[in-house]
């Protein structure tokens, strides 16, 4: 949206990707001019013909007109800049309309606040003129103006075409987010750019410090990386099972890993996130629409008249000999095969419609698995569609542990339930007392199983006499064991949390 054309890259190695088709499509809905390009075809295994083939079959482009280059060894990047200036057009504008401008881009500094980097669309930008975000209906005035060469050179004003850094006393990044449009205070738009959208979390998960003394240094560090990504969003949560910590929402789970990765490296903090879960739409009988993000805000069942999940429309590419393997794993995780098209002589690819859940977890590795590392994949949210959806309880003992409980497809709950209490089983140490590990829906428990209790030998003395003797002492024994069993509790390791996110 921030520019007029877009050079589209092509490994020639590896092929077309899911994303090379998905970005490429986004630049032709936005009538950009693309510029297709070859890249490493310095390498041996680069497969120049294939490639051209494939961007024709695939986008539709010329394969013969792609520029082919190395960037490794700079063969071809003469003529791809001078293709750059010849072929994309130059930037339109009008000087004297109302100034609008988009911010494409915005990070925080500690110093001079949000920093935006902002297209001029129309009209032009001075140092110190008061501004007005459109979408946000907030004012401020322009302290710094400049441009990226890519080192900073400060200038007075930015005009239509021009691309440069604005710097306007922000103090929060979610004020400047991106798709926003700056407009003059004194001579305003009368309306935004198009393609302003609110970026909506769509993963949420709960994020708690092992050590309870570290809670403060979690609550400091969410609030250092919010000032820097608009999208994170997180809330103070309880848990039973893990005490305090954050309810935090992500764009995607590559998102909440690079996150909880930061968190852990640059704060030194020892985190355990609990199983990663979608945005539900819960249906009430009184035909109330409410958002769940955690399956403890789940309503009671007879409250409810339908549950709702979101659906992504997936792309998947892959080599064809790995074919089978991956229709078995979206056939697996309840997908709905849409398209599916052969690109070249070895490569395929796969549309699917599948519920965002079933993605969430291992999706992405087994796909890498199954196809040898060369499948991608690109996705997008379809919208939400009814599903027979329910709530599995982990108990430990008789009492739920709610930072274990999904809610998962009826179909599934109770392979899922199954396979996570055998799991729990082998991880939790063995107590004094017998342990019970069941999963239940609802009231009814669908797999149950057992940590033996550590047993000493209190028959040892007894040699001979009656057998009497050993059954009073066992009873005791039992007894004793039943006292404790009232008052103690089980600790459950971290690694228990972990595998609920490899539970498949």
């Amino acid at each position: 949206a921030a520019c007029e054309g877009a050079l589209l890259v092509v490994d020639a190695t590896q092929g077309i990707q899911a994303q090379t088709i998905a970005n490429a499509l986004a630049a032709v809905t936005a009538n950009l001019e693309i510029v297709p390009v070859i890249n490493k075809i310095d390498l041996p295994s680069s497969d120049i013909e294939g490639t051209c083939e494939e961007l024709s079959e695939a986008l539709g482009f010329d394969g013969t007109q792609a520029l082919q280059v190395s960037a490794k060894t700079g063969q071809g990047v003469p003529e791809l800049i001078e293709a750059i200036v010849k072929r994309l057009p130059p930037p339109r504008g009008e000087r004297d309309a109302p100034l609008r401008a988009l911010i494409f881009d915005s990070w925080f500094d500690s110093f001079e606040g949000v920093i935006v980097l902002v297209r001029i669309v129309d009209g032009e930008l001075t140092k110190g003129m008061p501004v007005r975000l459109m979408n946000r209906g907030k004012d401020f005035i322009v302290q710094r103006l400049g441009l990226r060469t890519p080192r900073e050179i400060e200038t007075d004003s930015l005009s239509a075409g021009e691309v440069g850094f604005a710097i306007c006393g922000i103090k929060e990044v979610a004020d400047a987010r991106i798709g926003e449009t700056i407009t003059s205070q004194l001579q305003p738009a009368t309306e935004p750019l198009k393609g302003f959208q609110e970026a909506k979390p769509m993963v949420f998960a709960g994020l708690y410090p092992v050590d309870s003394q570290q809670y403060e240094q979690l609550k400091d560090a969410l609030r250092k990386l919010k000032l820097n990504d608009a999208s994170f969003s997180f809330e103070p949560e309880t848990s039973l099972a893990l005490g305090f910590g954050f309810r935090c929402g992500f764009l995607g789970s590559l998102h909440l890993e690079i996150i909880q990765e930061r968190l852990e490296r640059e704060y030194t903090l020892a985190l355990i996130s609990t199983a990663p879960t979608v945005v539900y739409e819960v249906v009430t009988k009184k035909g109330e629409v409410i958002a769940i993000d955690s399956p403890a805000k789940l309503p009671d069942p007879m409250q409810i008249e339908e549950l709702r999940e979101p659906y992504a429309l997936a792309s998947i590419h892959a080599p064809k000999d790995s074919l089978g393997n991956l229709m078995a794993l979206c056939q697996e995780r309840r997908g709905e095969q849409l398209h599916m098209e052969y690109f070249g002589r070895e490569r395929v690819m796969l549309r699917y419609r599948l519920p965002f859940s079933e993605m969430m977890v291992d999706f992405y590795d087994q796909l890498k698995s199954l196809s040898r590392g060369y499948a991608s994949l690109d996705y997008e949210i379809e919208g939400y569609r009814t599903a027979d959806l329910i709530k599995l309880n982990i108990l430990i003992n008789g009492d739920p542990v709610d930072a274990l409980s999904s809610i998962v497809h009826r179909d599934q709950a109770y392979n899922r339930g199954k396979e996570l209490a055998k799991r729990m089983r082998e991880m939790i140490p063995r107590q004094q007392y017998e342990v019970a590990i069941q999963a239940a829906i609802g009231g009814r428990i669908i797999a149950r199983e057992t940590v033996k209790a550590m047993r000493k030998d209190v028959t040892a003395k007894c040699y001979g006499g009656d057998i009497t003797r050993k059954r009073k002492l066992l009873e005791k024994q039992k007894e004793g064991k039943r006292r404790m069993k009232q008052v103690g509790s089980v600790e459950i390791p971290q690694e228990v949390f972990q595998s609920v996110l490899k539970t498949r």
